[in-house]
């Protein structure tokens, strides 16, 4: 049985788990109910506790309060069990921390201690940093110097993006970090790895005979990967202001999605086997030797007012936060060239927005054509064969064919077969931090971000950066509510491709043959 699945049927340890920002909207959001949902569906055994950390005093009781109240309002379960919220709520512990205080990680210590003793914990221990990547290093070297690294059991550090701002500041945070953790005890996390779809790549890619073959460039014509979000900046102002789609989405997101579509079939399921093959694609990207190359290759973008749906919708520059002369990019498309011997000549499009029409993650595969003056290709404009990914919020596939128009003759009409997961088991299906924290706890790194994968992205998109800040000129306006700015489509034109429609929007004269009764 290889290590992945043998992985899989191993529960996860008992641990104790260490919040860093417990009080911040992450742990709100995202990791208080991905931990009630692991308890639910019994993957965290009784001997685990969680130790919220933050700099503001609460009590337990107030903590505990508030840890249910985040479950009630975002957690995929309902809180409906008493019995069973009382059981969950008991392994829940606050302690305020002041985190350059190496006195204060003593006393954590000696907590850590007592939950031990009191649920039967083999001293395992999970460190998950939901903090600016500047408190990475300082409570690091406190962990070390307070004796909190000294377990019997495993230790473990899960650590949030953005992993640096270029390439230089992520080296130095994982120089603070390799002083105190192993590179294998590093879990850097994008939590779009850890969804449903993203990892369903590699089964319809290397478990189907009719999908595997064709996967090259004697077969593709394309591929798009859109990740497009209808939000503005809400009070994020201030950070994407410095930040911008190409280090918000692209470096990480973006680059990450591309990997999993272009990598070579993996030796194993072993996990740094699978990393190995997505590190050979980003080494594998052709870098934009000049500015010149860059202009031509990359398209940015900055949403203007607009309306939608009858709301008025404000310009970028006009978000709270926001440098009114702002030409930090919300949008960005880009052409990339992945050189190797299976995709050499095949265009990768990316692109990612806010305040765009819907909001959507979707991976479209465009197969070459036809021959033309071949049979019905004589007759009829034959539409391309497409295989559609989708990710979020809708999770499926579906796949575009040519067939006969029922009731004529030697008509041809696309016809879309879907499989939407979605429908079939409801949206209620498993949150990415779910996974990814609970692949933590068992110690499976498979969809986790190894440096040598940051190192290769950031070098990729530091020379965007880089030709942009010589620059202004070369900013698009777009209106808030549309697909982006003119550029992006010329972009894909220039080549004789075009955006497909996502999220649905397909044309009006596909025939759809579907479980999600279209």
């Amino acid at each position: 049985m290889n290590q992945a699945i043998q992985s899989e049927l191993i529960p996860a340890q008992g641990a104790v788990y260490y919040l860093f920002g417990a009080t911040g909207d992450l742990a709100k959001r995202k990791l208080f109910p991905a931990l009630f949902s692991l308890y639910k569906e019994g993957k965290l055994t009784e001997n685990f506790a969680v130790v919220g950390l933050a700099r503001r005093s609460r009590a337990n009781e107030q903590f505990r309060q508030d840890v249910y109240e985040s479950i009630v309002e975002f957690c995929r379960y309902k809180v409906d069990d008493t019995e069973l919220w009382n059981r969950f709520a008991e392994h829940f512990e606050y302690m305020p921390l002041d985190i350059n205080n190496v006195d204060a990680f003593r006393e954590l210590n000696k907590l850590t201690d007592e939950l031990n003793r009191k649920f039967d914990i083999p001293d395992n221990r999970l460190f998950y940093l939901a903090l600016a990547p500047s408190l990475f290093g300082p409570v690091s070297f406190n962990l070390r110097d307070s004796g909190m690294l000294e377990a019997k059991g495993w230790t473990r550090v899960i650590i949030e993006k953005p992993f640096g701002y270029d390439l230089p500041s992520a080296q130095e945070l994982n120089n603070e970090l390799s002083q105190v953790f192993k590179e294998e005890e590093i879990f850097r996390i994008d939590h779009y790895l850890g969804k449903e779809m993203v990892q369903n790549i590699q089964v319809i890619r290397f478990a189907n005979a009719f999908f595997e073959p064709l996967w090259n460039n004697n077969y593709i014509a394309n591929v798009q990967i859109t990740l497009s979000e209808t939000v503005g900046v809400e009070d994020r102002g201030g950070y994407y202001d410095k930040s911008g789609a190409l280090r918000d989405m692209t470096q990480n997101h973006m680059l990450q999605m591309l990997t999993m579509i272009a990598m070579e079939p993996p030796s194993s399921l072993n996990g740094e086997h699978i990393r190995d093959e997505k590190v050979k694609v980003l080494r594998s990207l052709r870098p934009y030797a000049t500015s010149e190359e860059v202009r031509a290759n990359v398209i940015r973008g900055q949403y203007t007012s607009g309306v939608v749906k009858g709301t008025e919708l404000p310009a970028y520059r006009e978000e709270d936060s926001v440098n009114p002369e702002s030409t930090t990019e919300t949008y960005l498309a880009a052409k990339v060239a992945v050189d190797n011997f299976r995709w050499a000549g095949v265009p990768f499009y990316i692109r990612t927005g806010k305040r765009l029409p819907v909001k959507t993650t979707e991976v479209v595969i465009e197969f070459k054509s036809m021959p033309q003056n071949v049979l019905f290709a004589q007759r009829h404009d034959l539409s391309p064969n497409l295989l559609v990914i989708r990710v979020n919020p809708m999770e499926g596939i579906y796949i575009k064919v040519n067939a006969k128009t029922p009731g004529a003759d030697n008509e041809v009409q696309p016809v879309a077969m879907e499989f939407c997961q979605s429908c079939q088991i409801g949206l209620n299906t498993p949150e990415a931090y779910e996974r990814l924290i609970h692949d933590a706890v068992r110690g499976d790194s498979t969809y986790f971000t190894r440096w040598d994968e940051v190192a290769q992205a950031w070098e990729f998109v530091d020379r965007i950066a880089a030709a942009w800040k010589e620059s202004q000129d070369d900013l698009h306006m777009y209106p808030a509510g549309s697909w982006g700015p003119e550029a992006a489509d010329k972009l894909l034109a220039a080549d004789g491709f075009h955006w497909w429609p996502v999220n649905g929007q397909e044309e009006d004269n596909v025939i759809w043959v579907s479980n999600s009764g279209k």
